[in-house]
């Protein structure tokens, strides 16, 4: 486990974050991923950085959005507010404790604390939209995240290592060539203006003119594998079935089906949680999509439940409510930033300006 830590470490300091001497360096997780944090702490002060560690207790959220006030929500650290203003490198390693601890919380409370962050969040956008911030997200296998995965800690450790390629004799050579081959991809879609998504349920087209497809490489998110864009805003038109569990904020609904036109979500249904997919989309920005994308890591077989890894899976598209990526060119603001999934796999299309790309889960014009 030590050695897999230390290249797991190796990866993303070096290969996710390009790490430099002198570069300032925010490191944040919870207190139970202190065994990879020590690690990738190690990397980078090795690599001359100057590194600042926050790290998360249980239920440290949920007793803000539960016991503290108006004035309390809305404080903001001015450590975060630094380093998502001037720090250079930021990585998150996601190591819940539980998934559910803010589920039952006051959404009126959870309401002002998201508006407080949304000024840091829009700093955040905009810079690692131009990578002035590094960034990279990534999981320290925990208990939570195994049983909701369906699976022993042992067995999801081995999945999420896996998933990064960790196994391999140089996960960054084996990444190098992901990035090659979904180049191949972008460069396809890239000269494209109008895709369509085909599949049970799901007939959705929309217009991705002057728009940019991005090739997730693994250095934004490990693990990646898949190619994104966002949507012109007022351009997808049709209907879209999200056959995967749809999770957010601790909330599962399941059946999800969005009816759209001219870019506007004009009725929704599920057949469990409706209910909270109506408070979301009470909230400026929801009601358009801000990503379209196509999975790529086909290591990735089984849905979890962590969109991390989900989103990622080979054989799936996934369409996101609210907030667009700037870096594709997309102009939607929002708060939320909810991504829903399909199977592809069974019948699935994909056309561009027409032309099929993409038949039940692969690419036809890439081996």
């Amino acid at each position: 486990m030590n050695t897999m830590l230390e290249k797991y470490a190796s990866l993303l300091v070096h290969y996710c974050l390009e790490m430099q001497p002198g570069e300032r360096f925010y490191l944040r997780s919870t207190t139970l991923a202190e065994p990879l944090v020590r690690e990738v702490y190690r990397a980078a002060v090795r690599a001359g950085a100057h590194v600042e560690v926050d790290l998360d207790f249980r239920e440290k959220s949920r007793i803000l959005l539960s016991h503290g006030n108006d004035s309390q929500l809305r404080y903001v650290s001015p450590l975060y507010q630094q380093a998502m203003a001037e720090f250079d490198t930021y990585l998150y390693i996601m190591a819940p404790f539980n998934l559910r601890e803010d589920q039952n919380v006051d959404p009126a409370k959870r309401k002002i604390r998201q508006e407080a962050q949304q000024p840091v969040l829009k700093t955040y956008f905009e810079r690692t939209a131009t990578r002035e911030l590094k960034r990279s997200l990534c999981q320290y296998p925990t208990l939570a995240n195994a049983q909701e995965a369906g699976m022993s800690l042992e067995e999801y450790e081995e999945f999420v290592f896996r998933a990064c390629k960790l196994f391999e004799a140089d996960p960054v050579e084996s990444w190098l060539q992901v990035r090659a081959w979904q180049q191949q991809i972008v460069d396809l879609l890239n000269s494209r203006e109008t895709v369509r998504y085909k599949a049970g349920g799901t007939d959705i087209t929309f217009s991705t003119r002057g728009r940019t497809w991005i090739n997730s490489d693994g250095r934004t998110n490990m693990p990646s594998g898949e190619v994104y864009t966002s949507p012109v805003e007022d351009s997808a038109n049709g209907v879209v079935h999200f056959s995967f569990p749809a999770i957010y904020m601790g909330h599962e609904v399941e059946g999800v089906t969005l009816y759209v036109k001219d870019g506007y979500i004009e009725k929704w249904e599920a057949r469990r949680g409706k209910d909270f997919l109506d408070q979301v989309f009470q909230i400026e920005g929801t009601r358009r999509f801000g990503e379209a994308a196509i999975g790529t890591n086909y290591n990735i077989d089984r849905l979890t439940k962590n969109i991390l890894f989900d989103e990622k899976m080979g054989g799936a598209i996934h369409m996101a409510i609210g907030q667009s990526y700037l870096q594709a060119g997309g102009k939607n603001q929002s708060t939320v930033h909810w991504d829903m999934i399909t199977d592809m796999q069974d019948g699935g299309e994909i056309y561009a300006d027409g032309e099929k790309i993409y038949e039940n889960g692969r690419f036809l014009f890439v081996s």
